[in-house]
């Protein structure tokens, strides 16, 4: 199992999702690409503008991490997709709709909202004959994830479960370019170690950041386990693997 970090703290943006999804629709999908399809439109749908909010194949197909959620042992994550839509489809979730313009033609997907039948009704009246407008840029999933994380994982390796909170918990002790500082020193003296990270933040929080000998240059003449002992407060000597 791919372990999760937890929500970020802070201010973070928030998708509404409809009271029905959980009441009505949750305990009825029985199909877990359906469902992952659904919840992702759910998203998609709430970042579009104007009239036309809708989706189509290769826009879905074209993001990556929708795409790596969705393969499986025995399905690639196209075939989930297309599986997952026409679930999503035949179920009433989704409105489909055939658009033919100057290029060809293609299926728009709109969420089966008063917005989104009211878009449809109006391309089956034919009253979106404009339609060929050039299409907008997509939009793909990001990874939120606190800056510590990203940190780590550059230099140090896989967060488990058990040191993710530690991690936030330094994120919100120490400044920020305290964290990318540390960091990068122990990269520069290959010491790939948090405890030594945490030990130099610590010294600081203690001491002060730009004080004694914190502001020589790693590349002077001291030796590297000179230069490794030197962020590290006293009693945290065991740290430095040899």
């Amino acid at each position: 199992m791919q372990p999760f970090s937890g929500f970020p703290a802070g201010r973070q943006a928030v998708v509404k999702v409809p009271n029905a999804f959980f009441t009505e629709l949750l305990p009825i999908v029985d199909d877990l690409a359906e469902l992952k399809v659904t919840l992702y439109c759910l998203w998609l749908l709430s970042h579009k503008q104007g009239d036309l909010r809708y989706t189509r194949l290769e826009e879905l197909a074209a993001d990556d991490r929708l795409m790596a959620g969705l393969a499986g042992e025995d399905e690639d994550g196209l075939d989930a997709l297309r599986r997952g839509l026409e679930r999503a489809e035949a179920r009433g979730t989704l409105l489909r709709v055939k658009v033919r313009h100057s290029s060809g033609s293609e299926d728009w997907y709109f969420l089966n909202s008063e917005h989104g039948r009211a878009a449809v009704e109006r391309i089956r009246r034919g009253e979106l004959h404009t339609l060929a407008e050039p299409l907008p840029e997509p939009i793909t999933l990001q990874a939120q994830r606190p800056h510590i994380y990203a940190l780590y994982e550059q230099n140090i390796g896989l967060i488990q479960p058990m040191l993710a909170e530690e991690l936030r918990d330094a994120e919100r002790t120490f400044p920020q370019s305290w964290i990318e500082d540390a960091f990068r020193i122990a990269a520069e003296l290959n010491v790939r170690n948090w405890k030594y990270i945490r030990a130099i933040l610590e010294r600081w929080a203690a001491q002060g950041k730009d004080s004694g000998t914190d502001q020589r240059d790693l590349a002077a003449d001291d030796s590297y386990e000179a230069l490794k002992r030197r962020y590290l407060p006293s009693g945290f000597e065991d740290l430095i693997e040899h």
